[in-house]
């Protein structure tokens, strides 16, 4: 799987198409990827009492996971003279000291 956490990427396919987020967690054997304000759900917990009285649960929203294929990493580019960020696909290559590191095939640049 090319996107790890940390990443900054953004939705290209389904209902948050155009979002761009950070990547929270990466599930790389079910090919899902948890991103920052993307899919968001609606959860109800059960209403429960801790010992000093303070209620937790009900109806919370979290962020549920969302296929690798929907999101692209996301790269910052000049267009006109303005910064914009956008879509770019990562590839591989070894550097000089022989490691193995991704890049953004968009801008040529190390991730």
């Amino acid at each position: 799987m090319r996107i790890k956490k940390g990443d900054t990427v953004v939705v290209v396919a389904g209902k948050d198409k155009g979002a761009i987020g950070t990547v929270l967690a990466a599930y790389p054997k079910q090919e899902r990827v948890l991103v920052e304000g993307v899919n968001r759900i609606t959860k109800h917990t059960k209403v429960v009492r801790s010992a000093r009285g303070a209620k937790s649960g009900g109806i919370v929203h979290q962020e549920a996971p969302i296929h690798v294929s929907n999101v692209m990493l996301a790269v910052e580019v000049e267009l006109d003279g303005t910064k914009k960020t956008v879509a770019s696909r990562v590839g591989y290559r070894v550097d000089e000291n022989g490691n193995k590191v991704r890049f953004a095939k968009r801008t040529s640049e190390d991730v």
